[in-house]
């Protein structure tokens, strides 16, 4: 007869991603003729639970290399751009989301510019970003557990005294 245990355990009780495309706006100290380049660096952000969403936080340094002064002069205009995105996660098996869940953002795709124009002076970006997001959180297992019978296999003397006489019987050039 088995009986049943439960074992208590961490696991992942929900998981989900989320794509963006966001604007960002930069004013140069110059009147920009043409955008050379663009890159985004520092990318940071952290999740945390509030009433059942999850909101993540996070920042990003936009890098833009420019022509001005009839694209005879280069310079570089840095900006720091803050963001704030909610995922509402479905959790497996009724869990919900509480302050002992540990929350696991990942950074699918990293923010990168996508399209950049210039408008009156003003240089303006199309980011694109993909965030992923687990959720651990106890969860429990049913597991089956034996009777507390002995489970060795009971060998009879003799057994191996048996299993010895044969071994020595084998013809070792047998197959010559």
């Amino acid at each position: 007869m088995a009986n049943f245990k439960e074992i208590v355990t961490k696991a992942v009780i929900g998981k989900a991603k989320k794509s963006s495309v966001s604007k960002f706006f930069i004013t140069p100290a110059d009147s920009v003729d043409t955008v050379l380049g663009c890159w985004v660096i520092n990318h940071t952000f952290e999740g945390k639970g509030v009433n059942g969403i999850v909101v993540i936080q996070g920042g990003f340094d936009v890098n833009v290399w420019y022509s001005y002064n009839q694209d005879t002069k280069t310079a570089v205009a840095t900006e720091h751009f803050t963001y704030e995105d909610k995922m509402n996660i479905h959790l497996k098996d009724g869990s919900q989301l509480t302050d002992a869940s540990e929350i696991i953002v990942r950074s699918l795709n990293q923010p990168t510019v996508t399209d950049v124009s210039v408008q009156n002076g003003v240089i303006a970006l199309s980011l694109e970003k993909e965030l992923g997001v687990e959720i651990v959180g106890n969860t429990m297992l049913k597991v089956s557990v034996e009777d507390e019978e002995d489970d060795y296999e009971v060998i009879l003397d003799g057994e191996d005294e048996q299993i010895d006489q044969v071994l020595n019987e084998i013809d070792e050039d047998y197959l010559k």
